[in-house]
């Protein structure tokens, strides 16, 4: 595999954690092979899988670096990962998702313009692949108004409440800044991704951006992450640390919007299951950050938390067969 040292100041390792992904995973790992400027090394590591996950990336042979271990969950398999690798940068990609040719050369060639950066994302497709259905998460127009003309955001807080996050898919970080960051929560069942990318932005506020999709999130997976852990402890935990560890790095106020973004997208989502004692205990537990209007119509919503549900699932129905939606979401369950 030819070295991003002859074109690049400095290495890359592609970090994928799979588990159960047999079906989807030569898809992926086809991906970062296709780079027009490769990785220096693709570090797989199997999270305990119980199919034949193992059979299929060891076909790849020697194009691979291959780690089984006992299933820990995706942040412990990321660290395994991160720890592993040689590079000075760390590119992550999820087992059922793929990279587009040109995602790792348009990065770096940004961060070579760009020096003080020790991250970068980008935008990406969402992909119903069953319906035939693609489109960009963001419009690149909306991205390039929002940088203001250049390729990072001063803070990546202000574009998490944009509505840019930053897909794991499409990151790509200086690996000493992962370890300074405390690399992934082990033990964090949702959002361990959030989690990350809030840790390192207390540190690192600046983040490049590329407006153009760089990456595809296949939303044709069965077995969501977030239809499997729905216990509130979770939610209200996360939140709860972070608003903590803000207010240590003096970014409370930078840090806020996007608890309340968080939040509320998840409220709406326990709508449509109807999870009217958790919803309460959100708005009771964050209230403060919530305007009253909001909080006085989710108490009203929850009054009758099966007649909103079926209410929640008609509109979505609508949506989906006027194609109202100009983004793909995943079918409510």
């Amino acid at each position: 595999m030819e070295s991003n040292q002859q074109n690049q100041d400095f290495t890359i390792s592609a970090v994928m954690p799979a588990y159960n992904n047999e079906k989807f995973i030569r898809r992926s790992i086809d991906s970062v092979l296709a780079q027009t400027c490769p990785a220096d090394e693709i570090i797989i590591v199997d999270d305990g899988s119980t199919d034949n996950t193992a059979e299929v990336v060891q076909s790849y042979g020697s194009k691979v670096k291959f780690i089984q271990q006992q299933n820990a969950g995706a942040s412990a398999a990321r660290n395994t990962g991160i720890e592993t690798a040689r590079s000075e940068w760390i590119a992550f990609l999820d087992a059922d998702d793929e990279w587009l040719p040109d995602k790792l050369k348009i990065q770096t060639e940004l961060l070579q313009r760009n020096p003080q950066l020790v991250w970068v994302a980008g935008n990406y497709y969402r992909c119903l692949c069953w319906e035939n259905r693609r489109a960009p998460d963001n419009l690149p127009q909306k991205i390039d108004t929002l940088m203001v003309g250049k390729e990072f955001f001063q803070n990546y807080f202000a574009a998490f409440a944009s509505g840019l996050p930053g897909h794991t898919d499409t990151m790509l970080i200086k690996r000493d800044a992962l370890m300074d960051a405390g690399l992934f929560t082990v033990g964090q069942l949702r959002a361990n991704d959030m989690d990350m990318w809030w840790k390192i932005a207390y540190r690192w506020p600046q983040i490049g951006f590329v407006s153009e999709p760089i990456a595809i999130h296949h939303l044709d997976v069965s077995d969501s992450i977030s239809r499997t852990y729905k216990d509130i402890r979770i939610y209200c935990n996360l939140i709860d640390r972070h608003l903590k560890l803000a207010t240590q790095f003096n970014c409370q106020n930078d840090f806020k919007p996007c608890a309340v973004r968080v939040i509320r997208r998840w409220i709406r989502s326990m709508l449509f299951d109807a999870r009217a004692t958790d919803i309460r205990q959100m708005i009771e537990q964050f209230g403060d950050l919530l305007p009253g209007g909001y909080k006085a119509f989710m108490n009203l919503l929850t009054t009758f938390p099966h007649t909103t549900a079926a209410g929640c699932h008609l509109i979505s129905r609508l949506v989906r067969l006027l194609r109202l939606r100009r983004r793909p979401i995943r079918k409510p369950k």
